[in-house]
């Protein structure tokens, strides 16, 4: 990227931050005219409309793009990983979160948290204790290693929970 267009995508991240939404999606646009494989600026495209537009399909084909096209920027894996989680994907997600794992600039602590989130998400609370306990042993950071902590503890009491509905949950996993 030219430095002109890096200033481009600077002034539309800070016009994001400021809530400008439709002029950083004008200018984000503007990048991909000049390059239309722009890593960063495809990954907050679909950034953009998955988080304001909610158009989850146009946000997943923006992601695939950005890692396709900048498989070394880590932003568009970890963004599409949470698309992926939210919309309840988790075979896919397992998929991309192991190939998180071959890349050498993503946090790999918080690919393990994001595999605890989703055995959580699927009731499977001894696994995403597991998942999370490997995030600390990978943290560097005091504070994630906190969140993580309270990730763990959110877990043993769904578990003490979980006790007192074994019906629904069997129910659930059908």
């Amino acid at each position: 990227m030219n430095s002109q267009l890096e200033e481009t995508y600077l002034e539309a991240e800070a016009d994001i931050k400021n809530g400008n939404y439709v002029e950083a999606f004008r200018k984000y646009e503007m990048i991909l005219m000049e390059e239309p494989g722009n890593g960063p600026t495809l990954n907050s495209l679909g950034w953009l409309s998955k988080t304001q537009i909610e158009d989850f399909s146009k946000a997943e084909a923006y992601y695939k793009a950005a890692i396709a096209s900048d498989a070394q920027y880590p932003h568009s894996y970890l963004n599409y990983a949470t698309l992926l989680t939210d919309m309840e994907r988790f075979e896919e997600l397992e998929e991309h979160l192991q190939s998180c794992f071959r890349i050498p600039n993503i946090e790999k602590s918080w690919v393990f948290m994001k595999q605890g989130l989703m055995e959580e998400l699927k009731l499977n609370f001894t696994e995403a204790i597991a998942y999370n306990e490997k995030a600390i042993l990978m943290a560097v950071s005091d504070e994630k290693i906190k969140d993580y902590q309270e990730n763990i503890t959110r877990c043993k009491n769904k578990i003490e929970l979980s006790k007192n509905h074994k019906k629904w949950i069997e129910q659930l996993r059908k």
